[in-house]
């Protein structure tokens, strides 16, 4: 990042103080760095901590005299290869929507002709009010990109979806934007990318299958990659059905949620949910269900210390969507969680299955992917497999669903 210039907007959030971890970051990997602080930015932290670590001058007037005498915030929005907001907040990133200028930031952010990267922060109802979301398409569609925001607890005390991306993650996208690859790309919504008047449809979390009407088999996914998907699809525009096992996590914003128990329920919603464009089996499906489910509680035997299970396999949801036929969808992408020969399994299943592409995670135990809230992936396509690094599952989601706007888009113009 030697010579980049980086011209920071730092909005009214508690996440500010993050701000001044990021020009530390900026500074070491050899960027310049300015700082503009709005009104709100400066209630939470001052223009003198920017100014000492930037080593230059912090702005935060658009009616300086001798700054605007020269035109200042044009020369401002100029004189970077890069402008990053961060936080942005919900208030700005609404101006930044509707195009207002009422203050140098939002000024600049109106002049500047280079690249926009936003970090959102809020309250996750923020995040997910209708008006903040018509914002953010608005402005993926004005070509603005984006990086986070983080689901975790809040200044206010709530937790969901609304944290600013941490220091390095904002690096990482910064750098991925500038053609600068020795960071590691972790940049989670690109520019342009839409998938407005598109149909995604969803798997997500485990079934259960009953054995009896108290137990039943299951496994320990938690959701919460497949309702990430969900909202990063969303947040592109499309519309999209998302088909949930038992899971504890809220519905996500502006999408269709089908909520079911079993493998049979579920590829029953699915099925019912086609057409759809594209579909993404993310589900933890169980394999097996018990061949004769009991009416009543099953107790102990009384000699012996051994029952036996017999079991019948589910329905194939994968291999069902990616057969051919009219109500294919034209990308379907599988998962394949794995404990041992990751990839050679996932391709072997991708294969197997006729699917396009599958996502290939490692669920050994100390992993932490089962269920956790970060996860590692290998995604195998036709033309081979791509290592990505360590990643929160909305940065995942969002990552792999700005891939699949890219690729769709490249199917639109031979099927329409």
């Amino acid at each position: 990042m030697q010579g980049k210039r980086i011209l920071l907007i730092v909005g009214g959030g508690i996440a500010a103080y993050k701000s001044l971890d990021l020009v530390r970051r900026l500074k070491e990997q050899g960027a310049t760095v300015r700082a503009i602080l709005t009104k709100g930015g400066a209630e939470f932290v001052t223009p003198l901590s920017f100014a000492t670590l930037t080593e230059e001058k912090a702005f935060t007037d658009l009616f300086d005299l001798k700054d605007e005498a020269e035109i200042g915030h044009i020369r401002l929005s100029r004189e970077a290869d890069l402008v990053v907001v961060a936080p942005a907040t919900a208030g700005l990133l609404a101006k930044m929507a509707h195009g207002l200028a009422d203050d140098l930031a939002t000024a600049v952010l109106l002049a500047t002709d280079k690249p926009v990267l936003a970090a959102p922060a809020m309250n996750v109802r923020m995040w997910e009010h209708a008006a903040t979301q018509r914002n953010l398409a608005t402005l993926r569609a004005d070509g603005i990109h984006f990086v986070g925001p983080d689901e975790g607890e809040m200044a206010c005390g709530e937790y969901g979806l609304g944290r600013m991306a941490e220091p390095p993650a904002i690096l990482a996208a910064i750098a991925e934007l500038l053609g600068t690859p020795k960071a590691t790309p972790r940049i989670v919504s690109g520019s342009g990318r839409s998938l407005a008047g598109c149909h995604v449809l969803i798997t997500s979390g485990p079934t259960q299958e009953p054995i009896d009407p108290v137990r039943y088999i299951a496994n320990r996914s938690s959701g919460k990659q497949g309702h990430a998907l969900a909202r990063a699809a969303a947040a592109l525009g499309a519309k999209v059905t998302l088909v949930s096992g038992p899971v504890t996590l809220s519905d996500p914003s502006g999408v269709r949620v089908v909520k079911v128990d079993t493998a049979h329920e579920m590829s029953a919603a699915v099925l019912a949910a086609l057409p759809a464009d594209i579909a993404i089996c993310a589900a933890a499906v169980a394999d097996w269900r018990a061949a004769d489910e009991a009416s009543h509680k099953l107790k102990k035997p009384h000699e012996g210390n051994e029952a036996t299970l017999k079991l019948t396999l589910n329905p194939d949801i994968l291999t069902t969507l990616a057969k051919p036929g009219p109500k294919r969808p034209r990308l379907v992408i599988g998962f394949a969680a794995e404990t041992e020969n990751l990839i050679e399994n996932a391709k072997s299943k991708r294969a197997r299955k006729g699917a396009d592409w599958i996502v290939a995670n490692d669920v050994w135990p100390g992993t932490g992917a089962m269920g956790g809230d970060e996860t590692q992936i290998h995604l195998i396509t036709p033309q081979g497999v791509e290592d990505w690094p360590a990643l929160s599952k909305d940065e995942m989601a969002a990552r792999l669903l700005a891939r699949v706007a890219d690729a769709f888009a490249a199917l639109r113009p031979a099927a329409e």
